[in-house]
């Protein structure tokens, strides 16, 4: 400022600005644009292009990922559904098999039961058999004794003995019969 100032004597108005610095402010600032034209923004360019491709990338991978999953957990719910239908299919044959178990076992319970009264009313058919000998024989016995007593008479013979206590009891039932 001094050397403008020095020039022309007068002093110079600060509103107007000085010529040379105009001219030597639009070369640089030419200089400037041009710098920047020609290697700043292509690289600024390629480098937003490049997010842009890395954020969309980003994007469809994610859709990509998302399908996959989507149909993963459809064919997981299709196995999960099979699956179920398996488990039901596999407790209804487990019912079925229970069933049919149950029914040998009543069955062969019922058969053991059978065989066990049947065994039971044989016993008691034999036992009973014993206990009628053992009855006409102390039967006989005994009015063998009081028939001799009445009789007064011994019937100390055996065949008549035996052949005497054979008709009483043949009385006997006969008239138990009726």
């Amino acid at each position: 400022m001094f050397f403008l100032a020095a020039e022309g004597g007068e002093p110079h108005n600060p509103i107007i600005p000085i010529w040379q610095e105009i001219v030597v402010g639009s070369v640089a600032f030419a200089v400037l644009c041009f710098v920047l034209m020609k290697f700043v923004f292509p690289r600024m360019e390629q480098t937003f292009q490049a997010r842009v491709d890395a954020i969309e990338g980003g994007i469809k991978r994610a859709e990509a990922a998302q399908a996959e999953a989507n149909q993963l957990l459809d064919q997981y719910r299709a196995q999960l559904a099979e699956a179920r239908t398996d488990a039901a299919r596999i407790r209804d044959d487990a019912r079925a098999d229970a069933d049919g178990i149950r029914q040998d076992i009543l069955a062969k319970a019922r058969e053991e039961s059978d065989r066990i009264i049947a065994a039971g009313k044989e016993q008691l058919a034999a036992e009973r058999a014993t206990i009628v000998r053992e009855l006409r024989t102390e039967v006989g016995t005994i009015a063998v004794d009081l028939a001799s007593k009445i009789v007064g008479e011994s019937l100390a013979d055996e065949a008549r003995r035996k052949g005497t206590v054979d008709r009483f009891l043949s009385g006997l039932e006969s008239t138990g019969a009726r």
